[in-house]
């Protein structure tokens, strides 16, 4: 999008968008045991799968020069992973839901609210869902002592950048895809690889060079990078290369999802 066309959506866009996210909260809250005990559940099952089964065999994974207990390597990825499926699911399957057949945003845009408020407030609470997932699943972690505090804290604030970027991602899919089920497309040619070759299970430098290149290009390897640091405790300089990436593609993915669905919606 040229920065011109980026200003005038963003003039479009006002507080009322905190409305919408008032609405998805409520409803959430209503639901919460069906919406958040799955979720929550499935990668606490993967830490105790891959954790009593290959770290029975991995003690130890070698990461940045530094010996790493194989669960306290996989725990701060599956994180990651929580803010990326929750987020992302959140803007594709449940956003479509609420426009397709539920037709919310026909009743929400008669209010003074603007489609391009509606869509704020489903980016907003999408990237509010997956920080609470994050956070509830950091509790859990922790009693495994898994999370090295008080740098374990700043995870949570990095999951709102974090979640706020793979809502957006989902945002463009919703905006362009033809019915729910061509979410499977998305779903299993990048949402997956990125979960299974982001570093959320091995460290990246046992790859191929070509692979770590490709690897280091998908923002899911930066959310992984920045968590996993935060959760050893240690802050590297290097760090600030993953945040500048994720800052970059952050503004410009949302942007692009406010656009499209808007485009969707005035069709």
């Amino acid at each position: 999008m040229k920065v011109a066309g980026a200003g005038a959506l963003l003039r479009h866009v006002s507080f009322r968008a905190m409305r919408v996210w008032q609405r998805n909260r409520d409803v959430y809250f209503v639901t919460w045991k069906t919406n958040l005990f799955p979720p929550l559940a499935e990668p606490i099952l993967y830490l105790l799968a891959f954790g009593a089964g290959i770290g029975a065999l991995v003690k130890e994974v070698e990461y940045r020069g530094q010996m790493v207990g194989y669960t306290a390597f996989i725990a701060p990825g599956l994180l990651a992973t929580q803010v990326m499926f929750q987020a992302f699911f959140e803007t594709t399957y449940n956003t479509f839901v609420r426009m397709h057949y539920q037709r919310t945003f026909d009743a929400i845009i008669t209010t003074p609210l603007s489609l391009e408020d509606v869509m704020a407030g489903e980016l907003l609470w999408a990237t509010t869902k997956g920080t609470i997932s994050c956070a509830v699943m950091m509790v859990a972690i922790s009693f495994f002592g898994l999370l090295h505090y008080p740098h374990a804290l700043l995870i949570v604030p990095f999951s709102l950048l974090a979640g706020l970027l793979f809502a957006g991602l989902g945002l463009c899919f919703t905006g362009v895809v033809p019915q729910i089920d061509s979410f499977n497309f998305p779903t299993f040619l990048f949402i997956m690889p990125m979960f299974l070759f982001s570093g959320t299970f091995f460290p990246l430098d046992v790859l191929p060079l070509w692979a770590q290149r490709l690897a280091n290009l998908l923002p899911l390897t930066h959310v992984a990078n920045v968590i996993r640091e935060l959760g050893l405790g240690r802050v590297p300089a290097d760090l600030g290369w993953d945040l500048l990436y994720l800052v970059a593609l952050t503004l410009p993915l949302c942007l692009l999802g406010i656009h499209l669905m808007s485009r969707r919606l005035v069709r």
